[in-house]
């Protein structure tokens, strides 16, 4: 169980930073930009562990691992999706 809790620690503050607003990013830089970017990179990079292990036959365990980090990735941009339209037909509900 200890195992476990501080794999949660470390995944925990690995993702603190995403709460934390970033004042070192340029003007037209934004979470989104950002996410969609790191859920790019999870996308190949599953892509190619999933290659590697067709092809030389790598570690199994990776690709599984590489696999539901992508899963994770994609629940994520359908989540955000999700709420990007909730709030715009928020705003359309308002009275003007």
């Amino acid at each position: 169980m200890e195992i476990t809790s501080t794999l949660a620690a470390r995944a925990y503050s690995a993702n603190r930073i995403a709460t934390e607003p970033d004042t070192t990013a340029p003007p037209g830089h934004t979470i989104f930009s950002s996410a969609s970017a790191a859920i790019g990179d999870a996308l190949r990079h599953s892509e190619a562990t999933a290659v590697r292990a067709m092809t030389t036959g790598a570690d199994p365990h990776a690709l599984v691992q590489a696999l539901v980090q992508t899963e994770l990735a994609v629940e994520t941009a359908v989540t955000m999706r999700d709420r990007v339209v909730e709030a715009y037909q928020e705003i359309l509900r308002m009275p003007v």
